[in-house]
């Protein structure tokens, strides 16, 4: 199992300097689709293609921060790591903006949940999409860290199932937490009722649950699901990376 580049941001520029007209969505399609019907040849299936200038500005913030070359550098970091299953896949990493801004094309929380738990589509087309936000402050930091976090999703993803339970969900987290060495920002008083919470409900496979335990309160709140008292401030994303800790 190898990674490697796949330069979206030039592309993308491109694009969102043309007018916000049909002919721009297009094109869009016809870059995402290649010359295929509802093929996927391009990645960039979680870029906006009518996000206003914003989305522009965004997008050139990152390509004046080297973002995909700071990608390149991630990949190489990791050519001894030993990716044993499936050696002879190539995958190739390419940077996604999503708005969640400036437009109602994506929901900040059911995207960030289908872009770590639902890539399948991706998976089996040997893609790896690191998705960044138009509303993040960009660094070079978190642009690696992202990177990995979503290489070691991939990687993981060669030898697991699909997650369906709370119990599957939170394993392939705590694998990407151990594998990047992420640093935890909670105390170990702050999870006592998470801790409850995930044993109470660890082999459920209901949406609305392990959407509640990774994202809180708020967003469940915000898309009408279902709450249940999560622990304000502290996601089921800390709690991975604090088991990491113990």
């Amino acid at each position: 199992m190898t990674f490697e580049l796949l330069p979206t941001i030039d592309i993308m520029i491109d694009l969102y300097e043309k007018p916000r007209t049909f002919e721009r969505f297009q094109e869009y399609l016809k870059t995402l689709q290649g010359g295929t019907k509802g093929d996927l040849a391009i990645p960039i299936s979680g870029f906006n293609p009518m996000a206003k200038e914003h989305l522009l500005d965004r997008l050139k913030e990152l390509k004046n921060l080297s973002a995909e070359q700071i990608i390149e550098e991630s990949i190489n970091d990791l050519k001894d790591h030993n990716f044993s299953k499936d050696s002879d896949r190539n995958f190739k990493v390419s940077i996604n903006l999503s708005d969640d801004l400036k437009g109602g094309w994506t929901n900040r929380f059911t995207s960030d949940y289908d872009s770590k738990f639902k890539i399948n589509g991706l998976f089996s087309r040997n893609f790896c999409i690191p998705i960044f936000w138009s509303s993040e402050i960009f660094t070079k930091d978190i642009i690696r860290e992202r990177t990995l976090e979503y290489i070691f999703r991939t990687v993981y993803w060669a030898s697991k199932p699909k997650p369906k339970t709370l119990k599957e969900h939170l394993e392939q987290e705590i694998f990407v937490a151990s594998q990047t060495k992420k640093n935890g920002k909670v105390q170990e008083i702050d999870i006592i009722g998470f801790d409850k919470f995930y044993k109470d409900n660890e082999h459920t496979d209901n949406y609305h649950i392990i959407f509640n335990f990774f994202y809180g309160d708020k967003a469940s709140a915000s898309l009408g699901f279902p709450t249940y008292d999560i622990v304000e401030d502290v996601t089921g994303f800390d709690y991975s990376v604090q088991i990491t800790k113990k």
